[in-house]
Order: structure tokens, then C-alpha cells, then sequence
């Protein structure tokens, strides 16, 4: 039904990478990756159990499991009662990363209350310019965009073992956008200026991370043609869709078909496509799954950002969350703004749109299971590479 990830499904994938050393090439390890069997990458259990679980779900149990919330604490306490809400997911930010590594071990294992129902555990981790893992020292943006591909996979294979060990299972990490404009504020962020050399450094980001921790691409449909900064404004292009395809879209295209497990909307507004941003847009979200085949989840950007955007119509957490998720994500994420009440508040925004019939229940449903189909992938990878006590980091 959904896309399945090699590693989600058994220990092979898992254990080739373990055999590999800090000296072997990219090549190799997306080679290792390749040779999971044919079998195992068929298996359909995580697809069932996610349809089973769905369907045992109330419409509130399943508004729950579409949220990934965040509240600013070390607090294994505090975490572990906010999650007890039945919610998909947590992001870490800085304010939730402790000063030792076993503190950080501690605190993701309090994000679980239910193992038969684990949450996705996201960061922000593409490394230099935005990183929460201080002990990734590995090549980022700023200068993988001039060194050769295999530096790309190198540095994404090691930065993904660092996600793995820390108990996190889901990296928004790799920027898709693709801007040759020093001004840009996505430019830093970017792997690439132009569409090709974005596209081959998305493409082995992705595929290098794929088998160790779900990585996303971002910020779809593209920031490098809408100038701004989405985290104050709305930012919009009058590019057309075919100017899109054959510029923005390269590096999306790239992604998806190496495999990536997540696409994150961005809030930008391509006005000759749909005058609303992308994130809570029919349209684009048709577009990402007709016409470039995605069949993964599909994540807002933090919807905090509308509301700092100060557009009247943005002002609402709820009924963001609401039309994002009827324009077909299948999971919402709050993190600026967000209090120990701003999920829950979520939560029965969404169940009250489906009891009114204003949020069909099939869409809520479809995302519910999109989602936990990727939590049981993630969970059962997490125990794998758990097992891998000899992995090291390659580059």
C-alpha cells in the first residue's frame, strides 16, 4: 500500500551497514544498501499492523496520531506525560537536547508510552548552519555544495548513524531547494545552486540515509524561487508549473525516487499554481502525489510559521491544522508557539471537523494509517540498529 524502506523490514540492510568502516566509499554503502533481499523488501506486516491499529482508533485517537508536537524541556517527566495523549510524534529542538549523550538516550525512551503505537522522534539535524546534535562535525551545506557527490553520501551516512544513536527516528535534514542567490536565506542551507548539482547531492543525502533513520525532503514545492523567509512571511513566486518542473521540482524528483520516506510542505505560495502556500494547497499536494509519485507521508512545515507570518487568516493553530490536513498531509507539526495545551487543542479541532463532516473521515483515516505505517518502519529500524553495537560513523 505505501512505499516500504529495505531497512524497515528486516536486519540485513542493518547488518551490511555495521560491517562497513569509517574508510569505505559511498558507492559501497549504497551498494550494501541495495542487496537487502527482494523477500524482505516485500514484506507487508508494518502496511497491515498500521491498517489494523487505524481501524481499532476512534476519530479523537486518530487526530491524536497525526500530530507532531513539542514543548521546550529536558524533562523525561514532563515528555512522557505530554506524548500520553496519543500523539505521532515529537520533534526535538535545542531546548530538549540534554548535555550528555546517555541523558539524550533517556529522554527520547520517555517519548514512548505506547510500544505497540511508537511516535516518530524528528529533529532538525541537516548539520552547519542548522544543527541540534552537537557532536555532528561532519560536512554540511556550506561546503558540500562545491566538493564531489560522494561527499554528500559520506557525510548523510555518518550524520544518520549519529540521528540512530541518539533514539531518533526521523531526520528533517536534507534541503531540497535550490537557489544560486547569495541572498537568499535558504542559500546557506542549500546543496546545490543549480537543479542537476542539487538533485545528485538530494539524491545521495537520501539514499544514504534511508537505511539508518527516515529522512525528509524540504521545503516542497521549493524556497529558492519564492524570496523570503517563510518563518516571518508568506513568501511567493509567480513561477509558472512548467518553469517549476524544470527547475524547483529537479531536486524534489531526485529525492522521491531514492527512496525518501517524508516530503515537508513549505509555507510559500507559487500564486500562478494556487494563490494559498504550498502546505495547505489541494493542489500542490495532487501534484506531489499524482504527478511526482510520492506515496510517503507527507509533513507540514511548523505550523507556528503561518501565525508569525501575522496574516489575519493565518492566525488560528487549529484551523491551519484543519486545512492542511483535509489539502492532504498526513501529519501536522507545531513547534513555535506550541504549549503543553496546543496540541491537545489540535487534537479536537481535527475530531470536530470530521464529527461536522467538514474533514472527511477516509482523509483522516488515509493519514492516520500513512503515518503509522512509517512509526511501526521506524520503531522496528530503531531496534535493529540498536542491536549494531559495533556501528561507526563512515567519512
Amino acid at each position: 500500500m505505501f512505499r516500504r524502506r529495505a531497512w524497515a523490514v528486516g536486519a540485513a540492510a542493518i547488518v551490511g551497514l555495521c560491517a562497513l568502516t569509517a574508510s569505505s566509499t559511498a558507492s559501497a554503502q549504497v551498494a550494501d544498501v541495495t542487496e537487502v533481499s527482494t523477500a524482505a523488501a516485500e514484506a507487508a506486516e508494518p502496511d497491515e499492523r498500521a491498517e489494523m491499529l487505524v481501524g481499532r482508533m476512534t476519530t479523537a485517537q486518530q487526530a491524536a496520531s497525526i500530530v507532531m508536537g513539542h514543548i521546550p524541556t529536558t524533562d523525561a517527566a514532563a515528555l512522557s506525560a505530554y506524548m500520553a495523549q496519543g500523539l505521532g510524534g515529537f520533534i526535538l529542538m535545542g531546548a530538549n537536547i540534554p548535555a550528555t549523550d546517555a541523558e539524550l538516550a533517556t529522554l527520547t525512551a520517555s517519548l514512548t508510552v505506547d510500544p505497540e503505537r511508537p511516535p516518530l522522534i524528528a529533529i532538525d539535524q541537516e548539520g552547519g548552519i542548522v544543527s541540534r546534535l552537537p557532536a555532528d562535525e561532519y560536512a554540511a551545506s556550506t561546503t558540500l555544495k562545491s566538493l564531489p557527490v560522494a561527499d554528500t553520501a559520506a557525510a548523510f551516512s555518518a550524520r544518520a548513524a549519529l540521528v540512530a544513536r541518539s533514539g531518533i527516528t526521523v531526520d528533517f535534514g536534507t534541503v531540497a531547494d535550490v537557489t544560486a542567490d547569495p541572498s537568499s536565506f535558504i542559500h546557506g542551507r542549500a546543496l546545490g545552486t543549480d537543479p542537476q548539482s542539487s538533485a545528485e547531492r538530494v539524491a545521495a543525502a537520501t539514499a544514504a540515509q534511508e537505511p539508518v533513520v527516515a529522512s525528509t525532503l524540504k521545503h516542497f514545492p521549493g524556497h529558492g524561487a519564492a524570496p523570503g523567509d517563510s518563518h516571518h512571511a508568506i513568501p511567493s513566486t509567480a513561477e509558472t508549473l512548467d518553469e517549476w518542473r524544470a527547475k524547483d521540482a529537479v531536486p524534489f524528483v531526485a529525492g522521491i525516487d531514492a527512496g525518501a520516506s517524508l516530503l515537508m510542505f513549505g509555507h510559500l505560495a507559487y500564486t500562478s499554481v494556487d494563490p494559498a502556500p504550498a502546505s495547505l494547497s489541494a493542489r500542490w499536494h495532487e501534484i506531489a502525489r499524482d504527478e511526482l509519485g510520492f506515496d510517503g507521508v507527507i509533513v507540514t512545515d511548523d505550523l507556528g510559521m503561518l501565525q508569525s507570518s501575522g496574516l489575519p487568516e493565518y492566525a488560528d493553530p487549529v484551523s491551519n491544522a484543519v486545512t492542511a490536513v483535509a489539502a492532504g498531509n498526513d501529519l501536522v507539526l507545531m513547534i513555535a508557539g506550541s504549549t503543553a495545551d496546543t496540541a491537545s487543542e489540535i487534537v479536537a479541532g481535527i475530531t470536530a471537523a470530521v464529527d461536522s463532516g467538514a474533514l472527511p473521515a477516509e482523509r483522516l483515516a488515509d493519514a492516520a494509517t500513512r503515518v503509522m505505517a512509517l512509526r511501526l518502519q521506524s520503531s522496528a529500524a530503531s531496534a535493529e540498529w540498536s542491536l549494531c553495537a559495533e556501528c561507526e560513523p563512515a567519512g
